[in-house]
């Protein structure tokens, strides 16, 4: 039988694996230059969790439009 430290170990590996690949779609799904781009989806790669972090906190937002009827606004 497999151990409870490695099923956790496991859970934790899909996990980062999984909020990796959510944070480099959005990176691609950002409006900022395929520079910047290129440099997040490295920063997430080559390092999965302090690249993830970094970009949590300092990453490219998405996009906020305006509300496209009145009825949407909050004024």
């Amino acid at each position: 039988m497999i151990e409870a430290n490695m099923l956790v170990f496991i859970l934790a590996a899909v996990v980062i694996i999984a909020l990796d690949l959510w944070a480099i779609v959005s990176v691609f799904k950002s409006p900022s230059s395929t520079g910047a781009k290129f440099l997040w989806t490295l920063a997430i790669a080559v390092f999965p969790v302090l690249g993830l972090i970094a970009w949590g906190v300092a990453g490219p937002r998405g996009v906020t439009e305006a509300p496209s009827s009145p009825e949407h606004s909050k004024g």
